[in-house]
């Protein structure tokens, strides 16, 4: 049986991180195997790009560039590390997948329909199960976050860049409602794991997992 591909979306400070453990324990206490995996990132050519994204010191680096390392990084994990995983009949939860690039790239950067057209090249269109998106003011997410690690790049950005990126999950959220599922990520984090555990268990009964 193919396993299930689950990814979570949302800003520095959104609680992702804690949410995705509680994700992993949702489906070990099923006796399901798990891997947990990331983008950009993931395999050992995909982590080398990541480097190269996040580099406070390249802020020269132009759109479509960004873009492109993007889906080269995807191109490479969800070859190396994704499919495989699906295929051994694992539950994959991916910290990012191609909806940052969309709210990101498209909507952030202003690049429109020629990401999603790049990125459906990258993925060979494999499309997640199920997104949660940690819905979060950009602002409140900024001040929750801070102090837990240095800057990457894009944390960099203008308030106004990540003002569209919201918007640009927005529009994800309105478009496909049946895969990416809009939480408050204001609440605590019971709170948060609950209305996460119904997405998952109705998830589970349409597979009959």
């Amino acid at each position: 049986m193919r396993g299930l591909f689950i990814t979570l979306e949302g800003g520095d400070g959104s609680g992702k991180s804690t949410q995705i453990r509680n994700i992993e324990k949702f489906f070990t206490d099923k006796g399901l195997a798990v891997l947990h995996t990331r983008e950009p990132g993931g395999p050992r050519i995909s982590e080398k790009l990541r480097d190269i994204l996040l580099d406070t010191e390249n802020t020269e680096m132009d759109a479509v560039t960004e873009m492109l390392i993007y889906a080269a990084s995807r191109a490479q994990h969800v070859r190396e590390t994704v499919i495989p995983a699906l295929e051994r009949g694992e539950i994959v939860i991916c910290d990012r997948f191609v909806d940052s690039s969309i709210a990101y790239q498209a909507y952030g950067r202003g690049l429109g329909d020629m990401v999603a057209e790049v990125n459906r090249h990258a993925t060979g269109g494999l499309s997640p199960d199920i997104t949660i998106w940690l819905d979060i003011d950009p602002e409140t997410g900024k001040a929750r976050a801070s102090g837990d690690k240095g800057p990457d790049r894009l944390d960099l950005e203008s308030t106004d860049f990540h003002a569209r990126v919201r918007e640009g999950y927005r529009h994800i959220a309105e478009t496909e409602p049946e895969r990416f599922k809009r939480i408050d990520a204001t609440g605590t984090i019971e709170e948060i794991k609950e209305k996460i555990y119904a997405c998952l268990e109705e998830l589970c009964r349409e597979r009959c997992i």
